[in-house]
């Protein structure tokens, strides 16, 4: 394996070294020693990093004996390289293949790397599993938590983590205001149906990519939001829909025997047929523009009723969608929010306001190509830091006549919202909150992932 033209490689960029000696099974350790090997993490095109190794051969035991120590030293000093990892599975994920993917691809190179683990199984077919388990769980002594599954366990575990850092800081009530920051980063393995959050995070959903930029230590601070309705906080999360996004997943959540591309093809279709707008009221609070108040009172200007930042819009709405990251995925390979940013401070808010079906099934099409999926008159774009969706009728949402399923009407005074592939169902008004760089996730660095998206645009 050539490792690149000049046969150079940057100590950065090892991250385990061990004694190479040719022995049998039987008689490990103690064959005839050859020599050392290092073992790399290297850079592919389209973010993937791959596992490759170098042999340095020689027979004596003294010279290799004082590589190995001198490699392991300096090994060991590169800080944000994790010692010993929290490892939570969710064995529910993806057609069951979450365990598989972390015993096969992930482990090997984690105990290569030296890496101590402790595993524990979460099954997010509850809801609160990770947030109960990461109450009880003892996190002394772990460098890092890394979550095995797709996006609904990846989405819980980080709002496990959030919750415990407001719990410790005695933060639980006004957490919402001003949240305290996880205190571990969180690593996430893509072992899900939609990998979104890790796509978003790497580039690319591709678990050895994932396990190495943890092992690396490569460590990226990303934007969260904060959920509420009256003054009480529901969730943390990264990305939000509600109308249509609602919706598909309230359908998808009721065919959980299907295949997950089944079901998730069928919700669609389902959620079109019925495809109808919600009334509301959406506010918000465009990015930046608090600062600028502050600044102009810090200036003294007068009060007046002109300082008031918030924007509304009102009317009949098909979707809304609420994303602090790009949410990268197969079916949209430039991003559902490809104008926002892992960590910019700001979310997106898009709307789509009614239309035909027709024209929402081109718009909703045009998220798979490279052209542009906002430009429809019905669509608008907002970069802000605040948004309140109040919905303004209850009374036609449901038709108890309708042949369907009797627990349809069951939720009748509540909204499906769709945060991070996990259904949450709101009967008023919710406000959303970003919050900068509150959680710490292991990935890429945020100007290499740029250069791969300014790239991708120009196709």
């Amino acid at each position: 394996d050539m490792l690149c033209k000049e046969e150079m490689i940057e100590l950065k960029d090892i991250f385990s070294v061990k004694l190479k000696r040719r022995c049998s099974v039987k008689q490990q350790g103690s064959g005839t020693l050859l020599g050392i090997t290092l073992f790399i993490c290297l850079k592919r095109e389209q973010n993937k990093l791959k596992d490759s190794t170098l042999d340095l051969i020689n027979l004596s035991e003294d010279h290799c004996d004082i590589w190995f120590q001198q490699f392991r030293k300096i090994l060991a000093g590169f800080p944000n390289r994790p010692k010993s990892l929290k490892i939570l599975l969710n064995p529910q994920s993806h057609k069951k293949e979450a365990i598989q993917v972390y015993y096969e691809k992930v482990e090997p190179l984690l105990k290569l790397a030296e890496i101590k683990t402790d595993v524990t199984k979460i099954v997010t077919e509850y809801e609160g599993h990770a947030v109960s388990l990461l109450k009880e769980c003892e996190l002394q002594g772990f460098d890092g938590v890394v979550c095995v599954g797709g996006d609904g366990s990846a989405s819980e575990v980080a709002h496990a983590l959030l919750l415990r850092a407001q719990k410790k800081a005695g933060m639980e009530t006004d957490g919402i205001l001003t949240p305290v920051r996880a205190q571990l980063p969180l690593g996430l393995i893509p072992a899900g149906s939609t990998n979104v959050l890790a796509h978003s995070l790497h580039g690319i959903s591709h678990v050895v990519t994932a396990t190495l930029h943890i092992i690396m230590g490569h460590i990226q601070p990303v934007d969260v939001c904060t959920f509420s309705t009256a003054g009480k906080l529901l969730r943390f999360g990264f990305s939000a829909m509600f109308g249509f996004g609602g919706r598909t997943l309230a359908v998808a959540e009721k065919y959980r025997w299907m295949s997950p591309n089944h079901r998730r093809d069928f919700a669609v279709i389902k959620a079109l047929a019925k495809l109808k707008p919600e009334d509301c009221e959406i506010s918000f609070l465009p990015f930046n523009s608090s600062k600028d108040i502050q600044e102009r009172k810090a200036q003294g200007s007068p009060k007046c009723d002109c300082d008031d930042p918030w924007q509304m819009i009102q009317g009949q709405f098909l979707n809304v969608s609420i994303m602090a990251i790009p949410c990268l995925c197969s079916v949209a390979p430039r991003g559902l929010a490809p104008n926002t940013r892992l960590n910019n401070g700001s979310m997106a808010l898009i709307i789509a306001r009614d239309t035909s079906r027709p024209e929402f099934i081109k718009h909703l099409k045009r998220y798979a190509s490279v052209k542009n999926q906002f430009s429809f008159s019905f669509v608008e774009t907002y970069t802000v830091e605040e948004v309140k969706v109040h919905p303004r009728s209850n009374s036609s949402r449901y038709n108890p006549e309708r042949e369907d399923t009797p627990h349809e009407t069951a939720s009748e005074n509540s909204f499906p919202w769709n945060v991070d592939g996990d259904l949450m169902e709101v009967a008023s008004e919710v406000h959303v909150r970003l919050h900068p760089r509150l959680i710490s996730l292991y990935g890429e660095s945020m100007e290499e992932m740029h250069d791969f998206k300014v790239t991708c645009n120009c196709i």
